[in-house]
């Protein structure tokens, strides 16, 4: 009796586990990206651009770093961190918005998107291009922005 006890413990132990999942997602779709912080980048040009000019407004500087960067990836794995702080406060005090709004997205030189936008700050309004590149896992980069658009945004601060 001992011993069949002791193979039904060892059976069930060592037996292996089984996850059940469900799904909405039809059989064989890729899943959603997780929205976890190991995330960076848009999953378009556009939307690196709206998420990038979020965390502006936001004031998060931690959110822009994972936006704004290469076709190597997010600034934040690829810059002296002290360096890329200052960049982005700056960004921020230029960028710093009520609203803002989408007015073009075109092609740009090597692979770039130029996405024109309209920020609206203290009722006045200016239209900035912003630069998205493709990185790396598909992902999209701010890789620059007219900031002689908004040279006035700071200034007001």
């Amino acid at each position: 009796m001992k011993k069949s006890m002791l193979a039904l413990f060892l059976l069930v132990a060592c037996a292996p586990k089984v996850t059940k999942t469900t799904s909405t997602e039809p059989v064989g779709a890729a899943p959603e990206p997780s929205h976890s912080s190991n995330v960076t980048g848009g999953s378009t040009a556009r939307s690196a651009v709206e998420q990038f000019l979020g965390a502006v407004k936001a004031q998060d500087i931690q959110a822009m770093s994972v936006l704004f960067g290469t076709n190597k990836g997010p600034s934040r794995d690829n810059m002296n961190r002290d360096e890329l702080e200052k960049r982005l406060v700056i960004l921020q005090c230029y960028f710093n918005h009520d609203k803002y709004r989408v007015l073009s997205e075109l092609p740009g030189d090597g692979g770039h998107r130029v996405i024109e936008i309209e920020l609206t700050r203290d009722g006045i309004s200016r239209t900035p291009s912003f630069y998205a590149v493709p990185g790396p896992g598909g992902r999209w980069y701010v890789d620059n922005m007219e900031i002689s658009a908004v040279r006035d945004f700071c200034r007001k601060s």
